[in-house]
């Protein structure tokens, strides 16, 4: 086992991992709806954040939201190829011929902000990130690569997917900020596969890190959460080949399993 997988292994006292909920989206096989997960997202939680992950189907509305929160010790939004209802930020489509998943759309967003009300870590990627920032009140670029002074962000369709994954563009973080440190580096090199990116920041919500064309990279909300945190690159691609990307599902893991601990205390008190 290496070192960083050791990192996160629960103590002597503290024997219960955290429980990471994972909302899934909606994919259609040959006439049957599916509730799916890509496993690039479910092995480095395992891995990296040592934390349990529960698969939450979003298919079925909102009524057991909350018991689904009682066991969670932290909240993982992942990417997907559906776009959200661009209704849900006050505008027209503009991208008719992309997937929508409207009932993940209309599953996050109040995940999203029950999450934040119970104090929970949370943790975005691409249109995990893009959720926070709707589920708060913020808007989205439609068509990133039909904005001037933006870089085309997308990824080619047809190259093979270790292409589309490879490094693609810089990103910096906030000088100074946590997560500058956390790299301990003032630049790194991402993977880019996204049309569609923040546009005006959600309420409560800070940027953590820009693109060399100055696209919203990386947010947080240290006046909400004390761990809320999304990027817009896919550091679960191949994370364990990328140190960066360990970090990253590492810092997470860590503030799952401070929930862990203090919930303990509560209950010990």
């Amino acid at each position: 086992m290496s070192d960083n997988k050791i990192r996160n292994t629960p103590s002597k006292n503290n024997l219960r991992k955290p429980v990471v909920l994972m909302s899934m989206g909606a994919q259609e096989r040959k006439g049957h709806d599916y509730q799916v997960m890509t496993h690039k997202y479910i092995q480095p939680l395992v891995e990296f954040s040592g934390c349990v992950p529960v698969l939450v189907p979003t298919c079925c509305g909102v009524d057991d939201l909350e018991q689904y929160l009682d066991m969670a010790d932290g909240v993982y939004l992942t990417g997907a190829g559906s776009n959200i209802d661009p209704a849900l930020y006050g505008q027209e489509n503009e991208t008719p011929s992309k997937g929508q998943d409207r009932d993940r759309d209309l599953f996050d967003l109040p995940l999203i902000r029950a999450a934040i009300a119970r104090g929970l870590p949370i943790f975005g990627i691409c249109r995990g990130m893009q959720e926070i920032n709707v589920a708060l009140g913020g808007d989205i670029y439609q068509k990133v690569y039909a904005e001037p002074g933006f870089n085309d962000h997308r990824e080619n369709p047809d190259d093979p997917v270790e292409v589309q994954y490879a490094p693609s563009h810089s990103v910096r973080p906030v000088v100074g900020s946590w997560f500058a440190e956390l790299l301990g580096k003032d630049e790194i090199q991402v993977n880019s596969l996204h049309g569609q990116a923040i546009r005006n920041l959600g309420k409560g919500l800070e940027v953590l890190a820009t693109a060399e064309d100055g696209l919203i990279e990386a947010i947080h909300a240290p006046s909400l959460s004390p761990f809320l945190f999304a990027v817009q690159w896919h550091p679960e691609w191949q994370a364990a080949l990328n140190p960066d990307s360990v970090k990253i599902f590492q810092a997470f893991g860590d503030a799952c399993h401070r929930r862990v601990a203090s919930r303990n205390s509560r209950q010990a008190a």
